[in-house]
């Protein structure tokens, strides 16, 4: 095979993050009284939580204020009466129940079995190791590599210093790491000098300058480019 180990992003690369995000809203807003809350506010909070998981990624805001300050502008922008911090902690005892999969992550990471798999994420460890091991992938991962526990997320090298470290591997070339995020996942792969992957199910239109080694569609598409035969559709 080509590669051997394959580091793979969790949000919307396997996990599918839309929907745990809704579960959590949902749950959340719910939880306070507001049972149209999600409905009413979620796009809104969609827009607020991109825009700071951008700063995140450049440096601008930590984790743990992240958490909170999306509630906190979410809040004043719509004038509601809830506490940020409290919410925030509700969100996330909800976010960490979301195990939803990708259309078929299981049956890809079955085909490679025999490949040394990794994920590498940026987000909370304890809302990410809560989706991870109660999915059905709980069983799949040699390490699950998070930014929280890291000290630095992608696109940063000191993420990929970590998680080699973790792995015990030196050889860069049989690397590649998988992902749906070209500002974050393969950033941080050409940061690091590894391979890289963009998983784009929609079809989106590359404007970033970032340019993956590979594109793919569809999650079983990777099989080819790993050198693997496969009977999945």
């Amino acid at each position: 095979m080509k590669y051997d180990v394959i580091l793979f992003d969790a949000d919307d690369t396997l996990f599918d993050y839309g929907m745990a995000e809704s579960h959590a809203l949902s749950n959340a807003f719910l939880h306070f009284g507001m049972p149209t809350g999600a409905a009413d506010y979620a796009a809104s909070y969609q827009e607020i939580n991109h825009a700071l998981w951008r700063d995140l990624e450049q440096g601008r805001i930590s984790s743990a204020a992240l958490r909170v300050e999306r509630f906190n502008r979410l809040f004043a922008a719509h004038a509601l009466e809830l506490d940020p911090e409290t919410f925030s902690e509700a969100y996330l005892r909800f976010l960490g129940e979301g195990t939803f999969l990708m259309q078929g992550a299981i049956e890809l990471c079955g085909e490679l079995a025999d490949c040394r798999l990794a994920i590498i994420t940026n987000g909370i460890k304890d809302v990410q190791t809560s989706r991870i091991q109660g999915s059905l992938l709980s069983d799949t991962f040699e390490q699950i590599i998070i930014s929280e526990e890291a000290g630095c997320q992608k696109p940063e090298t000191g993420i990929f210093d970590y998680a080699f470290a973790k792995l015990g591997i030196e050889d860069k070339e049989k690397v590649l790491i998988v992902g749906d995020s070209l500002t974050s996942d393969i950033q941080g792969g050409i940061n690091y000098g590894i391979d890289t992957c963009w998983f784009n199910p929609l079809g989106k239109i590359n404007e970033s300058g970032v340019q993956p080694k590979y594109e793919i569609r569809n999650l079983s598409e990777l099989l080819d480019i790993v050198g693997k035969a496969t009977n999945l559709q």
